[in-house]
């Protein structure tokens, strides 16, 4: 069976929550193309109201981050089961922003996959390469480290639905973008490491979205590459004729 293709759109830090349950509602009245699954994540504040809004519609609600630790003295976080009930069934986790602002990493990560997991979150993982390390041929070499760090101890029956976004740091919020052809074979790749990490049934069921300053314009010569499943949206996601136009592209 074919994988079936996810647009997603991350908000980021933009709209408030009256801005953002209307963005959704625009969404998700607008929206077409029943072919493809559909997804935002607001921000923290606006996740209920989103949720609340979409409900009943085709459209899902995820998450922009989770702790590790499922409730206790952790100022500021949010832990899955909180998510959960607010009414979100996904979570990005390891965005590049978290890692270069935050000080994510491939730990980090790890905890995070597995506190989603335990909360019955999709997990969304991100990984991706920085412009250096590109240029300095390490592309597979960083993908390898953060799935394995983000995944170690994992067994593919526990999985639940992983969702891998590949994004190289380089085109995020950039205005560049991989190639077609340089996104499908990252994707490649890590589809590959994921058979040999877990089995050839987990990899070809596991989606992979690619991100990174996707457009209208761009989006279906990405789409159409024979292992991208999707896109994780940033910027184009917060103007809804952009963002349906990136789905109606597939």
């Amino acid at each position: 069976m074919a994988r079936r293709k996810l647009i997603a759109g991350n908000w980021k830090m933009h709209k408030t929550v009256a801005e953002s349950v209307g963005l959704a509602g625009q969404v998700a009245t607008e929206l077409k193309n029943r072919q493809v699954d559909v997804l935002v994540a607001p921000t923290a504040l606006a996740l209920a109201a989103v949720a609340s809004r979409l409900a009943g519609t085709p459209v899902m609600v995820a998450a922009q981050n989770l702790f590790w630790e499922d409730h206790g003295a952790y100022t500021g976080e949010v832990g899955g089961p909180l998510i959960r009930a607010a009414g979100a069934s996904h979570v990005i986790i390891g965005h590049s922003e978290r890692r270069q602002f935050f000080g994510e990493s491939e730990k980090t990560a790890g905890l995070r996959v597995a506190a989603a997991l335990a909360a019955g979150l999709v997990p969304i993982l991100c990984v991706g390469e920085a412009l250096a390390e590109r240029e300095k041929d390490q592309t597979e070499g960083v993908l390898e480290s953060q799935l394995a760090g983000a995944l170690a101890g994992m067994g593919a029956a526990g999985l639940g639905g992983l969702i891998v976004a590949y994004e190289p740091v380089w085109a995020i919020g950039t205005g560049l973008n991989a190639s077609p052809e340089q996104a499908n074979q990252a994707h490649a790749f890590i589809r590959s490491w994921l058979a040999y990490r877990f089995d050839k049934k987990v990899a070809k069921a596991t989606r992979i979205l690619y991100g990174g300053s996707v457009k209208p314009a761009n989006a279906a010569g990405l789409l159409t590459q024979s292992e991208v499943d999707g896109a994780l949206v940033g910027g184009a996601s917060l103007n809804v004729h952009d963002f349906l136009g990136i789905i109606e592209a597939i």
